[in-house]
């Protein structure tokens, strides 16, 4: 089955429902938007977070120095590059940035953008999030699951998938069918406002993931 990655935390409270419901994920924005914390913020929010649960870092465009730095000050393990990276930023990370790296590939419509294979090749991850004009997550847009489904299939190899953009506890277990991913990664879907997460909601989104059998 899938797991699960609970993003764009702002509060202790749902930093601790989600470790309670089995996340293995759990994610903190430094990219701008309403949810966007400093390092040190985000830091003291994930303090005593089970080392069983990742700590995953949603980052802009910044030097990979800057990412790696912040990184570190938060205390987050895994980078996530959410500024259309390209394989030359990724390989320019590890670098000065020795855990899992995640790249973002913003899909408009059912096309993926070029560059997408390459970043299965170089990145721990390649995280399917739609584009929007609003900004670079969290956003609430779907994806058109079905017809990306073959091409994903073409390029993704043994990559790590994991699926963003719209998930909601209506619509994983379908998204999930589709496209067969590692890992549902949900942040407005299971919102009552930006950075506010609804408990009922992260309850009925983790229930209907994990009752959702990935493809072979």
């Amino acid at each position: 089955m899938a797991d699960v990655k609970m993003c764009g935390l702002t509060r202790a409270e749902d930093v601790r429902k989600a470790v309670e419901l089995g996340a293995g994920f759990v994610g903190v924005i430094f990219a701008g938007g309403p949810r966007a914390l400093r390092p040190s913020a985000a830091r003291a929010l994930l303090d005593g977070v089970s080392e069983s649960v990742a700590r995953v870092g949603v980052f802009g465009a910044a030097p990979p120095e800057v990412i790696a730095r912040e990184a570190r000050d938060a205390g987050v393990g895994i980078v996530q590059l959410h500024a259309d990276p390209t394989a030359e930023v990724v390989r320019a990370l590890r670098v000065c940035f020795s855990g899992p790296i995640w790249a973002a590939v913003r899909v408009a419509g059912d096309a993926l953008p070029v560059g997408a294979e390459s970043l299965f090749a170089e990145s721990d991850a390649v995280v399917l999030d739609a584009r929007s004009d609003s900004g670079l997550g969290g956003t609430g847009l779907a994806l058109p699951w079905k017809s990306l489904a073959t091409r994903i299939r073409a390029i993704r190899g043994q990559g790590r998938l994991v699926l963003a953009g719209g998930l909601t506890p209506e619509n994983v277990a379908r998204a999930i069918d589709a496209l067969s991913p590692d890992i549902v990664d949900v942040s407005s879907g299971v919102e009552t406002t930006p950075g506010v997460k609804d408990h009922s909601l992260m309850s009925a989104f983790m229930q209907a993931a994990r009752s959702t059998s990935r493809a072979a």
